[in-house]
């Protein structure tokens, strides 16, 4: 399936040691009635994927339909109406046979197909299946695949509201921490519920405080999921060499600062009172005044002794990079296996050597990282060590596609 101009490439610009770790990586991976693809299945190795084409052609696509094999809404946060294929009215698919784990191989997959091919639409949840047996919900992917990106859109992350960091600094801690994936949704499913009884009035003297005291008991495993994640991750970062810069990152809210001085029983009553205290208020705004779903992520510039958000849109990148490196080589530390990573028009705005940084970092983790860029020129360093596809209208050169 490679490209021959792959084995053609120079190899001298990137010289890299043979991997230390194992990591995850997708072998086999088919969509179903995604975005621009009624069927495609694309079968790689541990390499890295580099997939090439014009603006529009359907690389994000790809990249989209993979971040769906983990918790979340995928990289663009679509909605499943959006990612179903034009005309095609029983739903998508995407599944996948992942190698790398510590049990081998495994297949994966998800979708709002539904299973019943009678149905008259599709689903309106995605189903998870996972060795051939159906999950409760996405936060059992987890388990499977780490998995970490970076998009065009996240070039803006720091200057954001907290919602997205947050977003990003729990997909790092599913790396290292998969059962965190459960927490934040059954976190988010007592609070959803919290929110609709006190807003409707109908909360009476016993539901609420069990959603209160379920609250409790996983924010502040959340909280404390995320003050580790951070410890880890800023000591990767300040010992990391090379072109990306050195940073320190930290969690800010109201329950993680409650760790520093006391004990997580103690934190989980504090968190309880506080939501009683405030039920008045939440229950005429909605969600709740206090909580790890209020938290932030703050990053420092260590070169420069700067926020990130007052950073320069190349430092910031920059930074971006760094940290999901960073995560990477905690994850591989930590777990014995390196995460995916999925890079979305990663080389745009790089200089060479910060380019040439990136491709040997990834290479000398083993981590499978997929890329996608315009010019296929700028990833001739990789050279044979990548799997090098055209992507053209929806097609995929040495691709079977239906």
């Amino acid at each position: 399936m490679a490209h021959d101009m792959a084995g053609n490439m120079a190899l001298a610009s990137v010289s890299v040691p043979a991997a230390q770790v194992p990591a995850h990586f997708l072998r086999r991976l088919t969509l179903t009635d995604f975005r621009c693809y009624a069927h495609v299945r694309l079968d790689a190795d541990a390499r890295c994927v580099v997939l090439t084409g014009p603006n529009g052609a359907g690389k994000t696509n790809i990249l989209e339909a993979i971040s769906y094999l983990a918790p979340g809404r995928g990289l663009r946060r679509a909605r499943f109406s959006d990612v179903n294929r034009r005309d095609a009215g029983r739903g998508w698919a995407v599944a996948a046979t992942v190698d790398g784990t510590p049990g081998g191989g495994i297949d994966i997959g998800t979708g709002t197909i539904s299973p019943d091919p009678n149905a008259p639409a599709p689903l309106e949840r995605r189903q998870v299946r996972i060795g051939g047996e159906t999950m409760r919900g996405p936060a059992a992917l987890a388990e499977s695949l780490a998995m970490a990106w970076i998009t065009p859109q996240m070039d803006r992350l720091f200057q954001e509201d907290g919602a997205s960091r947050r977003r990003f600094l729990d997909r790092l801690v599913y790396g290292v921490d998969p059962s965190h994936a459960t927490r934040v949704a059954s976190y988010e499913r007592a609070l959803r519920e919290r929110s609709r009884l006190l807003k409707s009035g109908q909360g009476d003297d016993q539901w609420v405080p069990a959603l209160e005291n379920s609250m409790a008991e996983y924010g502040v495993a959340i909280a404390a999921a995320r003050r580790d994640a951070v410890v880890r991750l800023s000591a990767a970062l300040q010992s990391a060499t090379g072109p990306f810069p050195a940073a320190l990152v930290d969690v800010e809210g109201t329950v993680e600062a409650s760790l520093e001085d006391m004990a997580a029983l103690d934190a989980e009553q504090a968190f309880r009172e506080a939501l009683s205290r405030t039920r008045g208020r939440d229950g005429e705004t909605g969600g709740a005044a206090v909580g790890p779903h209020r938290s932030d992520l703050a990053v420092t510039h260590l070169d420069k002794n700067l926020p990130a958000r007052q950073c320069s849109t190349g430092e910031q990148k920059a930074l971006l990079i760094s940290i999901v490196l960073a995560d990477a080589r905690v994850g591989a530390l930590r777990n014995g296996a390196a995460p995916l990573l999925l890079l979305d028009e990663i080389v745009a705005h790089l200089d060479e050597t910060r380019r040439l940084a990136l491709f040997e970092q990834v290479l000398e983790m083993g981590v499978q990282a997929w890329l996608t860029g315009t010019d296929k020129d700028v990833f001739a360093p990789l050279g044979a060590r990548a799997l090098f596809l055209d992507v053209f209208d929806g097609a995929i050169t040495g691709i079977q596609n239906d």
